[in-house]
């Protein structure tokens, strides 16, 4: 499983199969996703100083396939992109990814894809869960790591980094006695020596991406509402 499916996993509801957060962050936190598993594989990485592009870009060092269809057309769009910041990037890694990774869980029969119409005209789908059972491990993980304290796994920490970048931890975590206790854990994870410092960047290109879209998403509705 991609860290992409997981993410997705945890952040749809299993009963509704609604997400339980909206956009940009849902997607861009999909395109995050890609990019922390595509330089976890040494696919691409994002440069420090003295690196041959400059300092916070992004480089990539190697276009043969990962044997994923989504993660090798995720690396296909970076091919041509060294150099630019990642973040300006999560755009168009994000473009249709939402949708590829719940059709391919819902082929895999964890997601079931229910169609229905808004008032009867709009057509929506929810996407409940099917087989909950890799879910369930992966938020056993996650509790063992937030709740209990023990040491995440690479993996376990990128979704974590994740997760508290999105400020959604407590909504993944729903039984927490104290929620702010559960958020500072998960924040010193994302802010530890985790992984790879080009790692941890991405999840902060990411974070940046989200902040970037929403300021320019509230000055257009201000300009619109003048």
């Amino acid at each position: 499983m991609l860290i992409a499916e997981d993410l997705l996993l945890l952040l749809y509801d299993d009963e509704s199969g609604k997400p339980i957060t909206g956009n940009p962050g849902l997607d861009y936190s999909l395109a995050g996703a890609m990019l922390i598993e595509l330089t976890l594989l040494g696919k691409v990485d994002i440069a420090g100083a003295g690196d041959h592009v400059k300092e916070g870009r992004l480089k990539v060092l190697d276009t043969s396939t990962t044997g994923d269809v989504i993660l090798d057309d995720r690396l296909a769009m970076l091919a041509g992109k060294a150099g630019q910041k990642p973040k300006n990037l999560m755009g168009k890694l994000s473009k249709k990814l939402r949708d590829q990774v719940l059709a391919r869980l819902a082929e895999r029969g964890i997601l079931q894809a229910d169609k229905d119409k808004v008032l009867g005209l709009f057509p929506v789908t929810r996407w409940p869960a099917k087989d909950a059972r890799h879910e369930a491990e992966v938020r056993s993980k996650l509790e063992n790591v937030l709740k209990l304290g023990t040491q995440p796994d690479e993996r376990t920490a990128a979704l974590i980094a994740l997760l508290s970048a999105l400020n959604v931890v407590p909504k993944v975590i729903t039984d927490a006695v104290d929620k702010k206790a559960l958020k500072r854990r998960a924040k010193e994870i994302a802010e530890s020596e985790w992984a790879a410092e080009a790692v941890r960047k991405a999840v902060q290109e990411m974070q940046s991406a989200i902040t970037a879209a929403i300021v320019v998403s509230s000055s257009a509705g201000a300009t619109a509402g003048s």
